[in-house]
């Protein structure tokens, strides 16, 4: 039997919720606006499907280039190209630049 290629194959591990982790996500989270030109972590929310980007994306850092709707396009860049999505709030996070001391 062939086996099964869609959106979200091989994601079983990728895609997992520590036990603690589990249970609805806060407003804050959801609420949370983004400006043009700033960087944010592609980090998906597995039990959010809307507004998911592909998994090659998880923990990638891309910049919000506008909004639109609900949602933000934030450019990702990928080797040489740079990919446009859309990607909801739930699964972005602010980035922030780790300093060495």
């Amino acid at each position: 039997m062939k086996g099964s290629k869609g959106y979200r194959c091989r994601t079983r591990s990728l895609l997992r919720k520590e036990p603690r982790e589990k249970g609805k996500i806060g407003l804050s989270k959801l609420l949370r606006g983004y400006q043009p030109g700033e960087k944010v972590l592609i980090k998906i929310n597995p039990t959010i499907h809307k507004g998911m980007p592909h998994r090659r994306y998880h923990g990638r850092v891309g910049v919000v280039i506008d909004k639109r709707g609900r949602a933000y396009a934030v450019n990702v860049t990928q080797g040489d190209a740079t990919r446009k999505i859309i990607v909801r709030p739930e699964h972005l996070a602010p980035w922030t630049e780790v300093k060495n001391v």
